[in-house]
């Protein structure tokens, strides 16, 4: 790992001297190849990960286009003039580099994640270490090629695989890291996030969500049910941003939870290499225990499964797309992240009552809602305590919007024309013209 750092210190020093025009070719062309090599990484990433093929070239072609964008920021990375006290004195603010970073990403999305880090930290000028997940490999692998055959300097992009605790141990207090960038668990973000600030270290933390959903009587229910079950079942419910508490007005509860029924009974869950898989495996054994016990938690404390709850097969890791109704704020599928294909209802009355159960958890990444109100999604907007909320469309985290959460969701935003800021540091240089 000392080798890996002294890599990443030299080049730095080659890549932060490296005209932004420059840094903007290079992304582009690894942009590019990452598209040509597309069908072959989505291949190795479903053999790796699980997910639908189909899934896995959209997450490989979302990618690119996080590297596009973050090329064209490179270009905008602008300081600014502030007019001075005395008209013989200049000041400007320069942005630079903050440095080499050390940056940390999760299985579920090994190339969409990890393309945020790096095509955000190479935009900026800084060099970058990553460690990724050893369940995904050779994807991972593959993105960092893309880069390096776009013509990228040696040692400006480094790749790690190994032990976690013992590469971030290492990493985060070197004090040639200058950065920290971890997607994973609230539970580890926290670690990582002290052990950074006992060296003064920047961070950025994309954490755990569970994210509410809230769908009003005036919705229309069958785009809902249509659009949220898309969004739930996607990579089979292992994404941070995933809907997991659904809260439906009385008024249509049961309409809703039948038509949700109705969609998630229509998925097609097979080997990701099919191509008429719509849901593949779930990452390991560990998930399916993980879905087993979050189930029977539910029904033991009144809630009933309405559709699926149980493994499929008995080989690999295939688990239903799941509907438990009249779930118990007690439960703990309405308490820890599910990570996983599972879909618990709850009735609401008042939006006082929605949005303070939204609320309740500790976490704060992303939320949906459903309403034809302009009222109700302006107290939504105003209330509900998350980075992202999403209204009558749950979609992706685009490259051009940011990406971040409050509370035990992390700090710091990805994507936007925020994507850049965390990997810089601004310079404030005053001159007196005499």
């Amino acid at each position: 790992m000392a080798k890996t750092v002294d890599a990443a210190t030299a080049g730095f020093a080659i890549w932060r001297k490296t005209p932004a025009h420059d840094r903007y070719n290079v992304l582009r062309s690894a942009a590019t190849l990452l598209r040509s090599r597309a069908d072959s990484i989505a291949q190795a990433l479903t053999i790796e990960q699980g997910k639908p093929v189909a899934e896995a070239r959209i997450e490989c072609l979302f990618s690119a286009d996080i590297i596009d964008w973050c090329a064209e920021e490179a270009k905008r990375c602008y300081g600014r003039v502030i007019p001075a006290r005395n008209i013989a004195q200049t000041q400007i603010v320069l942005r630079e580099p903050v440095g080499p970073v050390a940056a940390f990403t999760p299985w579920n999305f090994p190339i969409l994640q990890a393309a945020r880090k790096i095509a955000a930290a190479l935009a900026a000028g800084c060099s970058i270490v990553i460690k990724e997940p050893e369940e995904t490999p050779v994807s991972c692998s593959e993105l960092v090629r893309t880069f390096h055959d776009a013509g990228l300097p040696a040692g400006v992009l480094n790749l790690l695989f190994g032990v976690p605790k013992d590469i971030s141990g290492f990493l985060i207090p070197h004090p040639a890291i200058r950065k920290v960038s971890f997607t994973g668990s609230t539970a580890v973000g926290k670690e990582l996030a002290a052990l950074a600030g006992r060296h003064m270290k920047r961070v950025t933390m994309e954490l755990g969500g569970h994210a509410p959903v809230l769908v009003f009587k005036d919705a229309n229910v069958e785009v809902a049910a249509a659009a949220l079950a898309a969004s739930k079942f996607r990579n089979a419910g292992q994404q941070c941003n995933s809907p997991t508490r659904f809260f439906v007005q009385d008024e249509v509860y049961q309409k809703f939870v039948d038509s949700f029924v109705a969609k998630a009974r229509a998925i097609r869950v097979g080997d990701g290499l099919n191509s008429d898989s719509q849901m593949g495996a779930l990452a390991n054994e560990r998930r399916v225990h993980a879905m087993e016990a979050l189930v029977s938690d539910a029904v033991g404390k009144g809630a009933k499964v309405a559709f699926g709850g149980h493994r499929i097969g008995n080989r690999g890791f295939y688990y239903s797309p799941t509907v438990v109704a009249d779930v118990s704020s007690e439960a703990r599928l309405m308490n820890d992240e599910p990570f996983g294909p599972i879909a618990p209802m709850q009735r609401f009355t008042h939006i006082d009552d929605a949005i303070r159960e939204a609320n309740r958890l500790s976490f704060g990444l992303t939320a949906y809602a459903f309403t034809s109100s302009m009222k109700t999604a302006a107290t939504l907007a105003s209330d509900i305590e998350v980075g992202a909320l999403w209204i009558n469309q749950p979609g992706p985290p685009w490259p051009e919007v940011p990406f971040g959460g409050v509370k035990d969701s992390g700090y710091g935003s990805e994507g936007g024309s925020e994507s850049l800021e965390p990997y810089t540091v601004p310079k404030l240089v005053t001159q007196l013209n005499i």
